[in-house]
């Protein structure tokens, strides 16, 4: 079973300093975090606070070519996790043939925001993350990691119209 969903946010893992999107169920009150790489938390951050670059992105860019060619996003659905990784379907429908394409979830949501579609969560995929180790510690713990959780944790949505691409 599918349970429907909607971003409720981002954050940073203060363990990893890796972004997370949170998503929460429309109806209900359990949450799903999924940790993704800055630059698709810059593609969904951007698409949250509405806003806009001079050029298109890379999101942008692909919801611009489907619907130049006529595809429809039903909706993305985060269908499975395995190793602590999750995988992502994005539903189209293109000349009347229903299609699903593989995907990471974090691209998938910022498609999903782009085309207005749907975000579903599989049940099962739900319980599997309510299992997963949240005190592990960390493998990164560089200069770098660091230095990057200073700059997200700094970041304002004013922020994005700042720094050339």
């Amino acid at each position: 079973m599918l349970t429907p969903m909607v971003i409720a946010g981002l954050t940073v893992d203060p363990l990893t300093n890796s972004p997370i999107v949170i998503l929460k169920e429309i109806q209900g009150e359990r949450t799903l975090p999924i940790w993704i790489g800055l630059l698709e938390a810059t593609a969904i951050a951007s698409e949250l606070e509405g806003i806009k670059f001079s050029r298109p992105m890379t999101h942008d860019l692909l919801r611009n070519i489907m619907s130049m060619v006529d595809v429809k996003v039903n909706k993305v659905e985060v269908c499975d996790l395995k190793n602590n990784t999750y995988f992502a379907l994005i539903h189209v429908t293109h000349k009347g043939k229903d299609l699903s394409i593989d995907a990471r979830p974090s691209d998938a949501l910022a498609i999903s925001l782009r085309m207005g579609a749907p975000i579903f969560v599989a049940d099962e995929v739900i319980s599997k993350s309510a299992q997963i180790d949240l005190k592990a510690e960390p493998e990164d713990k560089s200069e770098q990691g660091r230095k990057w959780q200073e700059i997200l944790e700094k970041l304002n949505p004013e922020d994005f119209g700042k720094y050339k691409m």
